[in-house]
């Protein structure tokens, strides 16, 4: 693990900063029957919760030493100062959080997400590492920077936990864009799920355009109200700012190419954006990750 800077000698055109702290490592969401933390008492291997350390440590040594790795430079993340939070969170589901820290244990914060010791220190590298590769590309340093870092956050809402997701990485940096004086932001999330909190977050600004592409799959409980049809676009200035693309289940390469050429790129060539924001749930294979793209 890159303990602080490691710059390749890619030339800056070709250059990916990734960020990235080890720390998050810290986060454990336990084990059980998939993410309940259930054991019926007859199982002698409970399995991992879904959203697992190993994952991105398998993402550290692919870019480590995969085929991309001469054009990596790795960058060591920080922990976002709580004061940071409260541009996309309210200040009341922060406090919930840091109680619900300062509490110990095991601690449900809603169905699936459990936030354990070592969990709250995790969340706050997420964030604030995903500020340090947002600040990167806002100061001119580079083009693409890669936030690599769990727990995942597209789910959070600004006023709950969902769907693993404590803190909305992506809806934060993309507020501290707006907020430095950039006029327009566009987001891509790519998921098996709607990047729901995201959307939300942005549901009634114009200053934004969320895109997310993700499994038909309706709305999953009270933490999670958003259905990601079609028919949700925005609302007052945010109207027609939000774009949902729900797609059948066995959708392969094929059908992401003819949505990102036929959808997407024609909505964010409208939306002429300053600053391109990736989302990408690695749901079959690793934990979600920021790209930012100027």
């Amino acid at each position: 693990m890159a303990a602080a800077d490691d710059v390749t000698s890619a030339p800056p055109s070709n250059r990916i900063d990734v960020f990235w702290h080890e720390g998050m490592l810290k986060h454990d969401a336990g084990t059980g029957v998939f993410d309940t933390a259930d054991d019926p008492g007859f199982l002698d291997v409970l399995e991992k919760h879904p959203e697992n350390a190993d994952r991105i440590k398998n993402m550290v040594s692919i870019l480590k030493r995969g085929p991309i790795a001469p054009y990596i430079s790795w960058h060591l993340g920080r922990a976002a100062q709580l004061e940071e939070l409260l541009c996309f969170h309210t200040r009341e589901y922060i406090n919930q959080l840091i109680k619900a820290d300062k509490e110990g244990g095991k601690q449900m914060i809603c169905a699936g997400t459990f936030l354990n010791p070592g969990s709250w220190e995790a969340a706050l590298l997420a964030a604030g590492t995903t500020l340090s590769a947002m600040k990167h590309i806002l100061d001119g340093n580079g083009k693409v920077a890669y936030a690599l870092v769990r727990p995942p956050g597209h789910h959070a809402q600004t006023t709950q936990a969902d769907g693993y997701c404590f803190l909305n990485n992506a809806g934060i940096a993309v507020q501290t864009a707006l907020d430095s004086g950039f006029g327009s932001v566009a987001v891509i999330d790519i998921d098996v799920h709607y990047g729901n909190g995201t959307a939300e977050g942005f549901y009634w600004t114009n200053e934004v355009l969320t895109i997310s592409l993700h499994m038909d799959h309706g709305s999953w409980g009270p933490s999670h109200p958003q259905s990601g049809c079609v028919d949700e676009v925005g609302d007052e200035e945010g109207h027609g700012y939000t774009m949902n693309i729900p797609l059948p289940n066995g959708t392969g390469d094929k059908g992401y190419l003819h949505a990102m050429t036929e959808l997407v790129a024609p909505a964010v060539s409208q939306f002429e954006p300053d600053l391109l924001v990736f989302v990408i749930g690695q749901d079959s294979s690793a934990v979600s990750s920021v790209i930012f793209i100027t």
